[in-house]
């Protein structure tokens, strides 16, 4: 096994650790709906099992559609996407980080559903106004990190070949 690849499975595997942990700790200390103030109203800890998607997305379809969107489906591209990234010798580091804490994430939040049914959600952000989340997890940061990544690289390789064309 080359390094790249012990780098990218313990990247993943950093991930998924992260969130269940974290979620094992919201799950043992926060009552179900128990709502904490850390930083006043503006950061809260709640503990809600989501049994959908993103914001509860899902959560009353049958349980056939259930079973294909939320647990198949997402086995599917995240094994097409780990497949990517460990045959691609192509990709930068900047890329390699966003798609394993994408996959780490996405593993972390199927794994939930796999074993309780739903995800376990405990973070909550309200600035007021537009800044407003809804409640999520560390699965879900590291999906959204992984995402920035995978922006941030994406323009910093597109601004590479445009000053290579000039």
């Amino acid at each position: 096994m080359s390094k790249r690849t012990i780098y990218i499975l313990l990247l993943i595997i950093f991930n998924i650790a992260i969130d269940q942990i974290s979620k094992a700790i919201a799950r043992v200390n926060l009552a179900p709906y128990e709502e904490i103030n850390i930083l006043g109203s503006y950061f809260t800890l709640n503990n809600v099992e989501n049994k959908g998607a993103f914001l509860g997305l899902g959560s009353d379809f049958n349980p056939t559609l259930k079973l294909i969107l939320l647990l198949v489906l997402p086995v599917v591209v995240l094994g097409f996407v780990l497949r990517m990234v460990l045959t691609d010798k192509t990709l930068d580091k900047i890329s390699i980080l966003g798609f394993t804490a994408i996959i780490g994430g996405g593993i972390a939040n199927v794994y939930d559903r796999i074993l309780y049914g739903s995800v376990t959600d405990f973070l909550h952000i309200d600035l007021g106004g537009v800044f407003k989340t809804g409640i999520f997890n560390v699965a879900d940061m590291s999906v959204m990190f992984g995402l920035g990544c995978l922006l941030w690289s994406n323009f910093k390789s597109k601004e590479k070949t445009q000053i290579e064309a000039n």
